[in-house]
């Protein structure tokens, strides 16, 4: 067991932090201090974050969270076995599962009920994964974007860290595995523009604007990225967490162009623009990177932001429309065929129909009484 100085060191980022400066001779992504994106963030001040945070806890509006259950196609082992290769199944948030050569690979793996350092408190998921954790087929790896706990959980990367071959991951993030208790020689961890190989695919570390940490003092101790993933002639490009910025432009004319975009839209605010992005700047990366099919992430499991929750898919769905992209929005759990993809249904207005439609008969009985009581 740590001693108590080691817990509260690592509890607050402290040991982090210390890494990370580690790591300033060995990127330019790195100012001597923290790790720092292309273009500086703007500086935000403790009253801008102050009144964040209280709109956050108490001017919540409604509809962040559904009030009906969404469709989850459910998944087994046996499924996954005898599934063709290159296929596809989002299994919430930013978490997707991959049939690669017959292998599985998995980014920003979270299977917790809550994206938060609380067992008890913070955003509480929508729905089951459609697969249970321990039902999960050996990964041949692992793919994480950066340190957030919406897309990292330690418990569910110890749980997978027996049954995996390798984990991918931005600079110090991989440190932050290792320390977990993670082998060691299991962890690859990648700078900007990086490449691994791996079994004949190959993984590409992109920029992306975004942060890091997951405690008080570790912000900007490790690296944030986005991936390019190649098959021969198939190319994926996952964004992770990301603001909009030219650096899309850049990945689309050296790796791309790319026949499936796993771009986020969802947790967006006027508030932090920098950091993710709105549905338009969204279809705008998209273009950008030269894609071919869009797949909406980062959306559908958890409640971060101020938009009802599934004003993401509406957004992005009528946006793509009118400037000719082709998106698909499968369900939980649904599997995607990655050479071949398919728009997928309107789900969550099933979900949202279902709640409103008798708000919607309640207005409709009371506008007749209305009309009946002036008669």
């Amino acid at each position: 067991m740590s001693s108590p100085p080691d817990f509260f060191s690592r509890m607050l980022g402290v040991a982090a932090a210390k890494r990370g400066r580690a790591l300033s001779h060995s990127s330019p992504q790195h100012d001597g201090e923290r790790f720092r994106n292309d273009r500086p963030r703007p500086a935000e001040g403790f009253g801008k974050t102050l009144r964040i945070a209280w709109n956050i806890l108490f001017r919540k509006p409604q509809g962040t969270v559904p009030a009906g259950a969404l469709p989850v196609d459910t998944l087994t082992r046996g499924h996954l076995d005898a599934a063709p290769d290159r296929s596809l199944y989002r299994l919430g948030h930013s978490t997707m599962l991959m049939k690669l050569r017959g292998r599985f690979w998995l980014t920003d793996p979270v299977f917790a009920e809550r994206a938060s350092p609380f067992r008890r408190m913070g955003p509480k998921r929508f729905h089951a994964p459609p697969i249970a954790l321990g039902d999960l087929p050996p990964l041949h790896g692992v793919i994480l974007s950066h340190d957030h706990y919406d897309h990292l959980d330690r418990d569910t990367v110890l749980a997978l860290a027996e049954s995996t071959n390798v984990f991918l991951t931005p600079l110090g993030v991989g440190d932050r595995l290792i320390e977990w208790g993670v082998d060691a020689g299991k962890v690859r961890q990648l700078d900007w523009w990086q490449s691994a190989a791996v079994d004949g695919l190959e993984f590409t570390a992109t920029p992306a604007q975004h942060f890091s940490g997951r405690s008080l003092f570790d912000g900007n101790s490790t690296l944030w990225a986005s991936w390019v993933i190649v098959d021969e002639d198939l190319r994926v490009f996952f964004s992770g967490d990301t603001g909009y910025f030219d650096g899309f432009k850049a990945i689309g004319e050296r790796l791309g162009p790319f026949d499936l975009t796993l771009i986020e839209t969802g947790a967006y605010d006027a508030q932090w623009p920098y950091v993710h992005m709105q549905p338009e700047e969204t279809v705008q990366a998209h273009i950008d990177l030269r894609g071919n099919w869009l797949l909406p992430i980062h959306n559908g499991t958890f409640d971060l932001a101020m938009h009802r929750w599934h004003e993401p898919f509406e957004r992005v769905t009528s946006l793509s429309a009118v400037r000719g992209v082709t998106v698909s929005t499968p369900r939980m759990g649904e599997r995607l065929d990655l050479t071949a993809p398919h728009r997928g249904e309107r789900w969550w207005r099933d979900v949202v129909e279902f709640v409103e439609a008798p708000k919607r008969t309640w207005r409709a009985c009371s506008a007749r009484q209305a009309t009946s009581a002036k008669s």
